[in-house]
């Protein structure tokens, strides 16, 4: 195995500044967003969501974000995961977008709220059919005896939900309303941009942060 301590990059493709974030935190993450897709990124949408559980210790995992307007940062899953127990327990989390190829992270941290009835069962319904049998089939963050039970739960959910599978009352949506955010630029010599707002009542505040 290579020595670990002996990688190194230097950042050199953008930098962040003040007049950059004139409009605010959303304007500048859909505006990242845009050139993250523009850029042909790998996984524009994928983002980690951190949660605590009952014993404090964290959790991570990468989810696909699904809605961005002013009132939060929406994704879908399944209401007995981990990961929604967890919210249930502390219902705040920690977002994170990591743009390798243009040298930008994006971190989003806020209170977690479910989306309406109606939200998640529009979702649901523009989902591919496979996907939408395997939110039936798949006890998330349970554990299984085999990749066997998983294909049986497949097919008994095909048999009993046929072609237009109802939305399973385990499985809707989150939405993370944002109190922070802090967007990274890499620069070189790690004299890295970074810009927090953190919402003061109906306003934000920003700051730059020494890297």
């Amino acid at each position: 195995m290579s020595k670990l301590s002996d990688f190194r990059k230097s950042y050199e493709l953008g930098e962040l500044d003040e007049a950059e974030a004139a409009d605010g935190p959303l304007a500048l993450f859909n505006r990242w967003m845009e050139e993250a897709i523009g850029h042909d990124v790998s996984e524009p949408t994928a983002m980690t969501v951190a949660t605590v559980g009952a014993n404090g210790r964290p959790s991570t995992r990468v989810v696909l974000l699904k809605g961005c307007d002013t009132r939060g940062f929406v994704w879908f899953t399944n209401y007995e995961s981990r990961k929604g127990e967890e919210l249930a327990g502390n219902p705040y989390a920690a977002l994170q977008f990591h743009w390798v190829e243009m040298e930008r992270v994006v971190r989003i941290e806020g209170r977690v709220e479910k989306t309406s009835a109606e939200e998640s069962d529009d979702y649901f319904k523009s989902r591919p059919l496979d996907s939408r049998l395997g939110a039936w089939a798949s006890p998330q963050s349970r554990a299984i005896s085999s990749r066997a039970v998983l294909v049986a739960n497949a097919a008994k959910a095909a048999l009993q939900h046929g072609l237009n599978p109802a939305r399973p009352p385990h499985w809707g949506g989150y939405r993370l309303v944002p109190e922070r955010f802090e967007f990274w630029q890499g620069r070189r010599s790690r004299l890295h941009d970074r810009l927090v707002f953190s919402r003061d009542a109906d306003r934000w505040v920003r700051e730059r942060l020494a890297p």
